[in-house]
């Protein structure tokens, strides 16, 4: 399984760089020069040769991407990757689907999509409500996230 971890935007400049919009919180692993990311058109994965903040954004330059012709290219293709190994976060392809509880341990729903939000990305559970990712303060392995809601947030 591969993750959506960033698009590519428009070109930058004349020699093949590339605006992309990182939707990955992960920007020195996913853009480090020699990463691999894969294209959801089908065609050969990127290869990343050097990345740089801009704006709220990123200047990435491809291998085999040497100019505007090939960059205009590639302009719009979604990038995917691996998920990345680290027991101690809570990734979005994990949540969705897992069961809600509060501390007392009274199920609150499943969570149907993880929302972003500029502030916290929310939980939706299947019955509507929003969850700020705040108020998670446990995951298990069976699936359970735990959160510790103000009073009233449910009701």
């Amino acid at each position: 399984m591969t993750l959506l971890v960033g698009r590519v935007g428009r070109p930058h400049g004349l020699h093949g760089e590339v605006v992309v919009h990182l939707l990955s919180s992960e920007a020195d692993v996913r853009l480090a020069p020699g990463a691999e990311l894969l294209r959801d058109d089908g065609g050969a994965s990127l290869r990343v040769l050097e990345a740089r903040p801009f704006q709220d954004k990123w200047l990435v330059r491809f291998d085999g991407i040497a100019d505007r012709t090939a960059a205009e290219a590639i302009a719009g293709v979604e990038l995917r990757g691996e998920p990345l190994d680290d027991p101690d976060a809570l990734w979005v392809h994990e949540l969705v689907g897992a069961t809600v509880v509060d501390t007392t341990g009274a199920e609150r729903g499943r969570v149907a999509a993880v929302v972003a939000n500029p502030a916290d990305d929310l939980l939706e559970l299947d019955g509507g409500a929003l969850v700020p990712v705040t108020f998670v303060v446990g995951w298990d392995e069976q699936r359970r996230v735990v959160v510790d809601p103000p009073d009233g947030l449910l009701e």
